[in-house]
């Protein structure tokens, strides 16, 4: 006897985890959330500070890009969460909603219902604000949001010299205003990490209706023509199949989410052909469109010692800007700033550092993911292609004079010691450039992969529903069709819980000619 469910999620993480508390919210709604990685019972998935300890682990996909051509031809690790919580369970914790124009520009390129102003309440609906409730904030959601509880002294200097060089404090970028220099806000909760694991399927793993099996990799979707009929996953060595009577709702991410799909035939038809998997759908555009922050780190060794609390996310300290000095359009720079040195190992000294990173935040680079075989066991082919635009390489090169104003101001004078990376004498056009290549790296931000849209290369609908099947959503930041402004697991739970609502109201009507017609 194969079980059946009402709807199977796909992936606990950022945006799974949403919606299979939404879905259950009705007692008669049966729910099973398929996960391939493990419980988040690893100590270090809840100390804040940790967070790097967790790349390569056992909770980590641990994903690596192919040869970038643009980047000297190195490979660039991707760390993605393999555990309940998705990569949300070892992220940076940072909470940066995006800016209002990015889902204005959403909505402008064809997907109506997806403006700042109605994605705003569906930010409020999870948020449980410390600050308390205002116009753009919200208390009683699930997931907590706090500022940080021991800021080190470097990320306070950082504020203090971005105001000391004419940028406008910013107490809120998730405010009216984006642009600014302020603390990042962060999910944590008592000094622990609330990642959507935590925050939205701990509280409800008693509901009868939800079924939740962790080590369980899905295999293929199941199709009868062009109707979603259920899922096969490998768990503890064996096949299993399940039916689906509503919906499938894949929430695997930037790489695994097209990865599933064209594994089960939904795809470039040619692609498909040529690894013997069965069409379902031709649909050009899964894998494309891939998008990511790059980032460039400077770095200095430090005078005196440096203190970094249990509870820091290392990423302390921020500003958001606009290299053109615009402050009518979203900004195109975002920097993180801490009391580490964060640089690759050829610039590391002994002894205490600090330092700033600049990323890209509009990146006009795009890359894809494929097959590497029809293998579901074999990672995905991501090849991101940063720097493929002379464009993204320019701003980047800006980011660096920035950082170096920033860090060589009066605020610094009493911690600053010797510029390690790139080091002072490098300085040209054409050496920053060339250090931009040799070091430039992944924010961590994957996005856009099954884009959201009505042109030729949309993947699903306004509604997140996959062109060409029924019973078939794409739920997490792969829908994006464009990268949000700063980090992007704030939208990703946000696309969580507006799509639970899509659901919900799809499912009612479904009810109705259902009864209708009985």
């Amino acid at each position: 006897m194969i079980a059946e469910y009402n709807y199977v999620v796909i992936g606990a993480g950022s945006a799974g985890c949403v919606v299979a508390n939404r879905l259950t919210e009705d007692g008669e709604t049966t729910v099973l959330l398929l996960e391939a990685g493990g419980p988040d019972t690893k100590p270090e998935i809840q100390v804040p500070v940790a967070w790097t300890q967790l790349w390569g682990t056992e909770v980590d996909w641990a994903y690596s890009t192919e040869a970038e051509p643009y980047l000297n031809g190195r490979k660039i690790p991707c760390p993605r969460g393999k555990v309940l919580g998705g990569t949300s369970s070892i992220n940076a914790m940072i909470y940066i909603r995006g800016n209002s124009d990015d889902f204005d520009h959403w909505q402008d390129l064809g997907n109506p219902g997806w403006s700042y102003q109605e994605v705003l309440p569906y930010f409020k609906k999870s948020e449980n604000q410390q600050r308390g409730a205002s116009e753009f904030h919200a208390v009683g959601g699930a997931l907590t949001v706090t500022d940080p509880l021991a800021p080190s002294a470097i990320a306070q200097q950082f504020v203090e010299a971005a105001a000391e060089l004419g940028y406008p404090r910013n107490p809120d970028f998730n405010g009216a205003q984006q642009q600014g220099a302020g603390l990042y806000q962060l999910t944590v909760k008592d000094g622990k990490r609330q990642s959507t694991a935590v925050a939205f399927l701990s509280p409800i793993l008693h509901r009868p209706n939800l079924t939740t099996t962790t080590g369980a990799l899905v295999t293929r979707l199941l199709f009868e023509g062009t109707r979603t009929a259920g899922v096969e996953y490998l768990h503890e060595g064996t096949i299993h199949q399940v039916r689906v009577n509503q919906e499938v709702i894949l929430c695997a991410g930037a790489f695994d989410s097209p990865k599933l799909l064209m594994l089960s035939g939904i795809g470039n038809a040619e692609k498909l052909r040529s690894l013997d998997i069965p069409v379902v759908v031709d649909l050009p555009g899964v894998g494309q469109n891939l998008q990511d922050h790059l980032m460039v780190p400077v770095g200095y060794q430090a005078t005196q010692e440096l203190q970094l609390a249990p509870t820091s996310n290392i990423a302390e300290a921020g500003l958001f800007l606009h290299t053109e000095g615009r402050l009518d359009t979203a900004p195109d720079l975002q920097f993180f700033c801490g009391p580490v040195l964060w640089v690759p190992p050829a610039y590391a000294r002994e002894g205490p550092g600090f330092g700033a990173t600049a990323c890209l935040m509009q990146p006009e680079s795009r890359g894809n993911v494929s097959l590497r075989s029809a293998s579901p066991n074999d990672s995905p082919v991501i090849q991101m292609n940063y720097l493929q635009s002379e464009s993204d390489l320019h701003k980047l090169v800006a980011g660096i004079t920035i950082i170096r104003q920033l860090l060589r101001s009066k605020a610094f004078d009493e911690f600053r010691g010797e510029e390690v990376a790139p080091g002072a004498d490098v300085s040209s056009d054409e050496a920053l450039q060339a250090y931009v290549r040799e070091v430039g790296d992944t924010t961590y931000h994957p996005v856009g992969t099954c884009k959201m849209g009505t042109d030729s290369l949309a993947v699903v609908d306004p509604q997140l529903r996959v062109y060409g099947v029924e019973g078939l959503r794409v739920v997490d930041a792969s829908i994006m069709p464009t990268i949000t402004t700063g980090n992007t697991n704030a939208a990703t739970i946000m696309i969580g819980e507006k799509a639970a609502d899509l659901i919900k109201a799809a499912g009612t009507v479904r009810e109705q000619l259902l009864i209708r017609n009985s």
